[in-house]
């Protein structure tokens, strides 16, 4: 028999809800200072009570209002006949007005000539493709020609390279265009092609754009022929670095040899990863901090301090607007001749915002500094003398400053710092130790650092096997095996021994 039937049960659970500011908080945190900068941008076009303050007049006016609450204190029976909006709490205008985002000691801001350009459109530059389009204008090709042309260049890979079939561009002029093409004549375009500049575009492969080059560009005629004899019929060879074959094979001595692997390596292996102006100009790294170490005299420089710097230059102070006050307190006034309730509701909504919004900013800077300054801590000497950086982990950050590992992380990631040896990630300062036969930690990168010395000053006629460089780390005091020196070889992308080898 089936039964049915409503029950009523209860049933306890803890469970933990990041509330709307703490949310704020973390999408900050996780920004670098380009993108810190948009965000501000963005919450003041939102946030009609945010607004930018210019930093001298806010310290003179918080004087004078100072100075005046003095002269002038107030009258706690006025107080007591403003009411809050909700009935719950009031706005509390003095504290909001003079809690700007800078208002410490270590939150100073300067301002940069350099910020008056920003906001400039890039000039415009021609794409690689509309380059060749016009170039292509130029060559004497009939209309059968012309649309194979377009399908050539509109098939060109990121590096330059034509890898489609002539039967796929024979096919689809006739699909599209009505027009009867056939393959040699895609093969004639495309050899003129090759021709424009940069020399060697719509290639096959590697091999067929470097024998494009070689044969139409500039110099010595003997070592050019040598060279398109190479690629023509020694390219495996040539790919393995069998010098002994090439010398037989060819004909020539070592000297000869050399220059025309020289010339092989001068050419442009990808005609096509051309860099626009405008690209690399956005591939410019703005340091979130600066970090240097000032030594109290020139021969004792082990004795001084630390410099660290947070990078607000493009980040404004901001304040909450002194003529929403004035605002509020004219709906106040005429709160019994039946103002309106809603203005007054959507000034505390949008004060409350922007205080969590600055509070937000000021938690941000505090906990970015916390990190940077234990990072310099634990690193000390590599930001006194730029080496012996030392094993270190997001926990141990984490530890030190009493906060969540992915807290770490979101500051860590993608921030960089700018210091008297260069510009680092702080991802950079992070690395699993080694131990040494001394029984010292010592950090994974700095075991690579040597690698790479190690290999660099190798004879490059006989390149150092992965367990050769794993018996040198040894002799050096570095307990690494074979696997990992590989391991380490590929990541600093240093290929093997036999690539390695060249003609001195």
């Amino acid at each position: 028999m089936l039964k049915t039937g409503q029950n009523i049960s209860q049933k306890q659970s803890l469970q933990q809800k990041l509330s709307p500011q703490q949310i704020q908080f973390v999408k900050l945190l996780q920004l670098p200072t380009l993108g810190m900068e948009q965000r501000v941008k963005q919450e003041i076009e939102m946030n009609p009570v945010l607004e930018e303050a210019d930093p001298v007049l806010e310290e003179s006016l918080s004087e004078s209002e100072m100075a005046g609450d003095e002269q002038e204190p107030k009258n706690p029976e006025e107080e007591n006949e403003i009411e809050p909006v909700d009935q719950n709490d009031e706005i509390d205008w003095e504290s909001f007005i003079q809690n700007t985002e800078y208002d410490g000691e270590n939150y100073s801001y300067s301002y940069s000539g350099e910020e008056d350009w920003k906001d400039l459109p890039n000039p415009y530059h021609e794409s690689l493709l509309e380059e060749l389009e016009q170039q292509v204008a130029l060559l004497d090709l009939d209309d059968d020609e012309k649309l194979i042309a377009d399908q050539i260049l509109g098939s060109l890979d990121e590096d330059g390279y034509f890898r489609r079939e002539p039967e796929a561009v024979v096919d689809n002029i006739a699909f599209n265009h009505g027009r009867l093409v056939e393959k040699k004549q895609v093969e004639h375009v495309r050899k003129q092609i090759q021709k424009l500049e940069p020399i060697g575009i719509a290639s096959r492969d590697l091999r067929d754009c470097l024998h494009c080059q070689v044969k139409y560009t500039d110099g010595d005629s003997a070592i050019r022929q040598i060279a398109l004899k190479l690629l023509e019929d020694e390219w495996n060879a040539f790919e393995k670095k069998h010098f002994d074959k090439l010398r037989s094979r060819l004909s020539v001595d070592d000297e000869i040899l050399k220059k025309v692997f020289e010339l092989i390596r001068s050419l442009n292996p990808k005609p096509g990863a051309v860099i626009n102006p405008d690209e690399e100009s956005q591939q410019y790294i703005e340091p979130d901090f600066e970090v240097y170490f000032v030594p109290e005299d020139e021969e004792n420089k082990k004795e001084g301090e630390f410099i660290i710097r947070l990078n607000r230059r493009n980040v404004p102070p901001l304040r909450i607007s002194p003529e929403y006050k004035t605002m509020w307190d004219d709906l106040k006034k005429n709160k019994k001749k039946g103002a309106d309730n809603n203005a007054r509701k959507f000034i505390k909504e949008k004060v409350e915002s922007a205080q969590w919004f600055i509070d937000s900013i000021r938690q941000r800077q505090n906990t970015l500094m916390k990190t940077m300054k234990t990072i310099v801590e634990l690193q000390e000497e590599f930001f006194k003398y730029g080496e012996g950086l030392r094993p270190m982990i997001l926990k141990d950050i984490a530890e030190r400053i009493e906060m969540d590992i992915s807290t770490v992380s979101r500051v860590v990631n993608g921030k960089y710092v700018q210091t008297n040896f260069g510009v680092f990630e702080l991802k950079y300062f992070f690395s699993e130790g080694l131990e040494t036969d001394s029984g010292e930690d010592v950090s994974s990168r700095e075991v690579k650092k040597i690698l790479r010395e190690v290999i660099d000053n190798e004879n490059k006629q006989k390149p150092l096997s992965d367990q050769a460089l794993a018996n040198i780390l040894k002799k050096k005091g570095y307990k690494v095996a074979r696997r990992t020196v590989s391991k380490y070889r590929e990541s600093l992308q240093i290929p093997v021994a036999r690539l390695r080898k060249q003609i001195l």
